[in-house]
């Protein structure tokens, strides 16, 4: 959910820039902002749910790339239909489509990027956690071996 909300977060600022500059209306530029990002939002939820399904996830579909052009054709088609539910305008709301998906799609490529770093990372760390558990628990039956009386049975044969 982290994730979704990061995005969430830039996406809305690139909602409202672009549909402050196309309509020169505060309150036009709001609503797009407010309402165009919270559906795309809920879209990206279900879209990366699609996404982490074991199909894809086993697969080359499942690289940032092929995600954000997925992630694109969703975002033009809700970008257009706000839009131009809010402004009744097939021109504002094409120019919208074009425009506002292309920055948040290039946005959404980097967003996956440092993500997937991200999440690279951490699983490296649990890794390394893990491995120095094991051998920590190595270390300790290998001492507690060592300080076993020995028995002189095993040491006549």
């Amino acid at each position: 959910m982290k994730k979704t909300i990061s995005f969430a977060i830039i996406h809305f600022i690139v909602a409202f820039s672009v549909a402050y500059l196309l309509t020169g209306d505060i309150l036009i530029g709001s609503l797009i902002a407010m309402i165009e990002p919270m559906v795309n939002t809920v879209a990206f939820y279900f879209h990366e749910k699609a996404w982490q399904s074991k199909t894809l996830a086993r697969t080359q579909l499942g690289n940032p790339a092929r995600k954000t052009v997925s992630f694109a054709v969703v975002h033009f088609t809700v970008a257009f239909s706000v839009v131009y539910i809010l402004t009744g305008d097939i021109l504002i709301g094409s120019i919208m489509a074009m425009i506002e998906p292309c920055i948040n799609t290039m946005a959404y490529y980097f967003h996956e990027r440092v993500w997937q770093k991200k999440t690279a990372k951490q699983a490296a760390a649990q890794a390394i956690q893990h491995l120095a558990c094991h051998h920590n628990e190595l270390k300790q039956c290998a001492e507690e071996a060592t300080e076993a009386p020995v028995d002189k049975v095993a040491l006549n044969n």
